[in-house]
């Protein structure tokens, strides 16, 4: 009976380590980055952005390509001009189709002709324009794209960070629970021994349900930030618990960063090229009132059976066309481009200004951080030694619960702070490191 029943047992405790571990999954920082980089629906939409502006690019080659159709007509008529041309197109007129008669009510007529139409681009200047502003685009939206993997980075590194930090809370909690749980069983021990009062087992109660619930809400954040890296994913939110292969740096590690902005910045680089894009166009309405040459060509083939080839003609030739005046259209569409322009640089000023305002804070909340980290640092420590201190006096009877509860909570308490000014730190660090590429 007792071997069945730890038979059973052992049994049930494998089938919820194998659901446990079924649940929760062990992930790196570089695992992570890579995964988002490669299912980020954000990075993902920049990378159709990207395609949409290939596409324009190659619509734009048929400034130097020909274009190619062909046409299939079908027709009967005794329309009398109709029908003597249809004749002749299918080369079959004799000396009786030039009676009067004939000419004037001709017999019903069948025409099956086939076309093939080429026209060949030579010279349109503003279209050579407009091709350059459509690679300027395309290289534009490529380095947008990039910006936007480095961003995600970013964020996958951020998530990852809380990821730690929600772990370490929960050990700190946890040890923080165990030292309660260890009070409490002490001061019963001595409530019972009449060392102490009803009071103050009563307190210590409280603290241990007070880290009991602390522990929880920890146990709670560590499932949303999981939820958080399930969204970066790009998968289901299905309660999938995230660990991290790697605990939070205990240690503050310094590091300097610049403090000028870089102008090889794939975000500044591509607001340089919308403002050269838009100059193109500029070039390219300007092109627009110059003359455009043009090389067409047809081949026809004619018959009175729908697949015959009876006859067939040939029409090549050149043409020179010059919009000399379109109401003052052309005039609107330089003024607006030119518009376009200034603006294009105007935002591009102003988002440099921005960008450089952004990088003088976040160097300024660096200092700050560092300054966070040192002081939490030295008071997380100086509770702890005064915590030592109590409990070493409270064993001997010489400090009340209360004094002892109070050290116990601010230890625990300064510690959880320590970690999070090393998080925010370290977040710093990464958020400068983005901008500063």
């Amino acid at each position: 009976m007792n071997k069945t029943f730890l038979t059973l047992l052992i049994a049930g405790q494998l089938m919820a380590f194998m659901a446990a571990g079924q649940d929760t999954l062990m992930i790196s920082k570089e695992e992570l980055v890579q995964r988002v980089l490669q299912n980020n629906l954000q990075a993902k939409i920049a990378e159709q952005q990207t395609a949409m502006a290939m596409g324009d690019l190659n619509q734009s080659k048929a400034l130097f390509l020909p274009s190619v159709s062909a046409t299939q007509t079908s027709m009967m008529t005794n329309n009398p001009l109709m029908a003597f041309g249809s004749k002749l197109n299918q080369e079959r007129l004799t000396a009786a189709d030039f009676d009067p008669n004939r000419l004037n009510d001709p017999d019903r007529i069948e025409n099956y002709s086939l076309e093939v139409q080429v026209l060949q681009p030579l010279l349109n200047l503003d279209g050579v324009y407009q091709r350059q502003a459509a690679q300027i685009q395309v290289e534009a939206y490529e380095l947008q794209a990039a910006r936007v993997q480095e961003y995600m980075e970013m964020e996958a590194t951020k998530a990852y960070m809380q990821l730690q930090l929600a772990y370490e809370a929960v050990a700190v909690l946890e040890r923080a629970k165990k030292t309660a749980d260890e009070g409490v069983k002490l001061m019963n021990d001595y409530f019972e021994q009449g060392m102490v009062k009803k009071t103050d087992v009563l307190d210590i109660a409280v603290r241990q349900i007070e880290v009991e619930n602390q522990l929880r809400y920890a146990k709670s954040n560590i499932k949303n930030a999981s939820d958080g890296l399930a969204t970066m994913l790009g998968t289901e939110m299905d309660g999938t618990v995230y660990q991290p292969q790697s605990a939070i740096s205990s240690r503050l590690q310094t590091e300097a960063f610049s403090k000028l902005l870089s102008q090889e910045r794939k975000d500044l680089v591509a607001m340089n090229k919308a403002v050269l894009g838009q100059e193109k166009m500029l070039k390219s309405n300007k092109m627009s009132a110059m003359p455009r040459i043009n090389a067409f060509g047809n081949y026809q083939v004619y018959d009175s059976n729908p697949l015959g080839f009876g006859a067939d003609g040939y029409l090549v030739g050149l043409q020179v066309s010059w919009n000399i005046f379109d109401g003052n259209k052309n005039v609107g569409k330089i003024q607006k481009a030119q518009a376009s322009v200034e603006k294009a640089a105007i935002e591009k000023e102003n988002y440099t200004q921005q960008a450089q305002l952004e990088l003088n804070k976040t160097n300024r909340q660096l200092t700050d951080a560092e300054r966070k980290v040192e002081l939490s640092q030295l008071a997380f420590e100086q509770k702890a030694e005064a915590y030592r201190i109590r409990k070493d006096r409270f064993m001997e009877g010489l400090e009340k619960t209360a004094d002892l509860l109070m050290a116990e909570t601010q230890m625990f308490q300064k510690e959880l702070e320590y970690q999070q000014a090393l998080f925010e730190y370290n977040l710093t660090k990464e958020y400068l490191r983005f901008l500063t590429r």
